[in-house]
């Protein structure tokens, strides 16, 4: 009776509105189940029911007659001091979707969100199905493709040249499958690494946004992100990095650099809404959000049935896209199974931040991390207008955009899409492709491949001559 009504409890007055009660158990079979009290009033006073025995059989017809398949749910008198209350418990229910037959099956599935009941549309509906009957999303073939429509180059890249990827491998790891005597790919191979993935899943990318402020009113900068779903991991940290800065912090033998936000936090939290985004519904990418106090991840999808926030901030996990937990654990960006959420939680508390909030919104789910003191667009770098623009990235060293290139790949390697996105550019353009020759020129930077200067799988990286010309940067530079 103390606890807040929410996706797994209800209090109503009386039977005197059935079709909103018969809502909630819908919605309670079809998430994550509940326990629906009836007998408390609006303002949490125990009015109990006036013919409990009368009572108990009417809600159980309500129930037959009013709902399908057949829902049992468990119902009983509970007696608190010298009122009875009349308590229905529904538990995550394996013939889901269930709905009102009043409405059909189509339009008659709910939903729990919160504390309210939602529709569901069709691909919530489409999942709801998939869950009962077993069925993985991402282990699905597509027969009307091929293993040709993969890039088969970028999954042996990621893997490294230690583990060579023939077909029994591929079908190992469940990127592909037999179908009909063929192989083909699975949803997940074309989700991780398909040469089109957009077009079979159009809203598989990712969208981020800086905003003035703490809402978004007003956007300041914006990047949209396509690469394949583990590259995407190093391109979205690119992203938040330019829009905060760093502090050097010097020990007895050794500089450490400090982010102004909690990175290995937040790569936690982009990995975990990669790995557990439900791609199967239209309408909605994965969207990151900066604000000055706090970073929110957002992933379509709600929790899987039979899932609550409270499973996920103890451990429990379920794993949404297998074929994508997968190869992202052999990527090493995943540690363990289901630690992620609770390790992003300790984490917070090692550093002293805030508690992370997760919060289940209309279209999915909701993470955001809080910032150790808030970023403003006055510290931050400011992306500027022009050919020759981009953001003051990780070191502040003014010197240029060759700067600013020769930082972001003092980390790690990097395409050129992936060099422009982190200058705040949505592709490279004529100024960056000049740029990048003249720096190969110079010998500040060389190819990964150096064989094959114009293969699609080209990076850049820096040299040594491009770390000393960096370092002498760092030594005219002016304290922050």
């Amino acid at each position: 009776m103390q606890q807040p009504e929410g996706k797994t409890l209800e209090f109503k007055r009386d039977l005197s509105s059935p079709r909103n009660l018969l809502k909630t158990l819908v919605a309670f079979a079809n998430s994550a189940g509940g326990r629906l009290v009836i007998g408390v009033d609006d303002d949490r006073k125990l009015v109990g029911v006036a013919d409990p025995l009368d009572d108990e059989e009417r809600i159980c017809n309500l129930i037959a007659d009013s709902i399908a398949p057949r829902l049992v749910p468990n119902v009983e008198l509970l007696s608190v001091g010298n009122r009875t209350l009349l308590a229905v418990e529904v538990f995550p229910s394996s013939s889901r979707p269930h709905y009102l037959k009043a409405q059909g099956p189509e339009q008659g599935v709910l939903v729990r969100l919160g504390s309210s009941n939602r529709q569901a549309g069709p691909d919530l509906i489409e999942e709801l199905r998939r869950s009962a009957q077993g069925v993985v999303f991402d282990e699905l073939p597509m027969p009307e493709l091929s293993v040709e429509d993969l890039d088969l180059p970028a999954v042996q890249r990621q893997f490294g040249a230690g583990r060579m990827l023939d077909n029994k491998a591929l079908l190992t790891l469940k990127l592909l499958r037999r179908e009909q005597g063929r192989l083909v790919p699975t949803q997940g191979a074309v989700l991780l690494f398909g040469k089109d993935r957009e077009l079979y899943f159009p809203d598989a990318w990712v969208q981020c946004g800086r905003f003035r402020g703490l809402d978004k009113v007003d956007i300041f900068d914006q990047a949209e992100i396509h690469e394949h779903l583990p590259d995407a991991v190093a391109a979205i940290e690119l992203f938040l990095k330019k829009h905060a800065f760093k502090t050097a912090q010097f020990g007895a033998m050794r500089r450490e650099d400090v982010w102004s936000i909690p990175l290995t936090i937040l790569r936690e939290a982009i990995v975990n809404a990669l790995v557990h985004s439900d791609y199967s519904q239209r309408g909605s990418p994965i969207r990151i959000a900066f604000f000055d106090d706090r970073i929110d991840i957002e992933s379509p999808g709600l929790l899987l049935p039979g899932m609550t926030v409270d499973d996920m901030k103890s451990g429990v996990s379920r794993i949404r896209n297998p074929v994508i937990a997968r190869v992202f654990r052999e990527f090493g960006l995943i540690e363990q199974w289901g630690s992620g959420v609770r390790r992003i939680f300790a984490d917070a508390a090692s550093q002293g931040l805030p508690e992370p909030t997760i919060t289940e919104i209309a279209t999915g789910v909701r993470l955001s991390i809080y910032l150790p003191e808030p970023v403003r667009i006055e510290t931050a770098a400011k992306p500027q207008a022009g050919a020759e623009s981009g953001p003051g990235v990780e070191s502040g060293v003014e010197s240029g955009v060759e700067s600013r290139v020769l930082q972001l790949l003092k980390p790690q390697a990097l395409s050129k899409s992936a060099i422009a996105q982190g200058l705040g550019k949505a592709k490279p353009n004529r100024h960056l492709n000049e740029l990048m020759s003249r720096l190969l020129a110079s010998g500040l930077v060389a190819y990964t491949l150096p064989d094959k200067p114009n293969s699609r799988l080209q990076k850049y990286r820096l040299t040594d001559s491009g770390l000393e010309r960096l370092l002498q940067g760092h030594t005219t530079e002016t304290p922050r």
